[in-house]
């Protein structure tokens, strides 16, 4: 499927972004044949794939790189008055397995001979197991301060790790660099298409395992806004092909010193000191901006900044609960306490929350 720019009206066969700058989309969105869930066939036993008439990638069977991905559990969690959707269980432990499997997908639709991608972790460690799976090459671009976890589970995938000095931004130019210089296919999870793609399947299935009912809110992390926009996309797609009939409140969790999008919001002295705990989403200047601010109007959403101590509280409520997840992970559960301590969430309100990193990882 063609790629197109929403900017300036360009198509695409393949790029990574747009001549204008701006980062690029499918030129549709896939929607299924029949009018209602009731008339399709959906069987967990396929993963994410089983959702395959919304996706823009993977017709062919032969071409889809997958490791047996999707439907994680949803649980409840009373003790935050919420569900849980415990994305953490993956195959490379985090939710980006959802944005990898489609990515390399398209990278082996189109031929990439090498893939490239920058990551504080959990996305290189994604993309390079899932780029062995598909037999490709990887070279994956991370911060010098990088968990050493983070960094074997790449390696011993067979890529290639490029360490850059400095900050998040400085790996991003680094890679870019490299990409630019036609040193392989840029499969980045926060320019990439095909990974929002795949993390749309966040919402195909929260509705699936919720009866079709869509919930009152969706808190998440943001930093790309990767789970954020794919779970945007993904509601209103569903929306859009007549299956559910609203979209929930996407309310984002960021860290502290690292909040675009909450110092847009709500200027910049509600951002607070740095949180150097949630280093998955130290992101100053998000990409995607654009459309995750559209995401906040379309759903009557927000998103605050949160504090090292309040994550890192939130992390231990989390272990003593029995859900053993990494320090990133626990920003979107206490980013719903302060939500509801500001009167955005309801006490009556149905919350989805994402656990999106496992603790395994160090």
């Amino acid at each position: 499927m063609d790629l197109a720019c929403p900017e300036c009206s360009r198509t695409y066969a393949d790029r990574w972004r747009c001549e204008c700058g701006a980062p690029l989309e499918f030129a549709d969105q896939p929607l299924p044949s029949v009018d209602s869930p009731e008339e399709a066939s959906i069987d967990p036993r396929d993963g994410l794939w089983t959702f395959e008439e919304f996706l823009p990638v993977g017709a062919d069977v032969e071409d889809r790189v997958t490791l047996g991905e999707g439907y994680t559990p949803l649980v409840e969690a009373p003790e935050w008055d919420a569900t849980f959707k415990l994305e953490y269980v993956f195959p490379t432990g985090s939710f980006k397995d959802r944005g990898a499997t489609t990515t390399l997908t398209r990278a082996k639709e189109v031929g990439a001979d090498v893939v490239v991608e920058d990551s504080s972790g959990n996305a290189g460690a994604a993309i390079a197991t899932y780029a062995a799976r598909a037999d490709i090459p990887a070279e994956i671009y991370v911060p010098a301060g990088v968990k050493e976890s983070k960094v074997r589970a790449i390696r011993r995938a067979g890529a290639s790790v490029n360490r850059v000095e400095g900050s998040r931004q400085d790996v991003t130019d680094a890679c870019i660099e490299a990409v630019e210089s036609g040193d392989g296919w840029y499969a980045s999870h926060a320019w990439k298409p095909a990974f929002f793609a795949g993390t749309a399947t966040f919402a195909y299935e929260v509705a699936h395992q919720r009866d079709w009912s869509v919930p009152d809110a969706v808190v998440t992390p943001l930093g790309h806004g990767t789970l954020f926009l794919g779970a945007y996309y993904g509601f209103r797609a569903l929306r859009d092909a007549g299956w559910t009939d609203r979209l929930p409140k996407l309310l984002g969790a960021q860290a502290a010193g690292y909040a675009p999008i909450a110092a847009e919001l709500h200027g910049e002295s509600a951002v607070g000191e740095n949180n150097e705990i949630a280093d998955g989403i130290q992101i100053r200047e998000p990409v995607q901006k654009g459309r995750i601010m559209e995401a906040i109007d379309r759903t009557d959403g927000d998103a605050i900044a949160l504090s090292e101590q309040a994550v890192a509280t939130e992390l231990d409520r989390l272990h003593e609960a029995g859900f053993y997840t990494e320090p990133t992970c626990a920003v979107a559960p206490a980013g719903l306490r302060e939500y509801r301590e500001r009167g955005v969430v309801d006490a009556d309100d149905d919350v989805v929350v994402p656990l999106t990193g496992s603790g395994l990882k160090g």
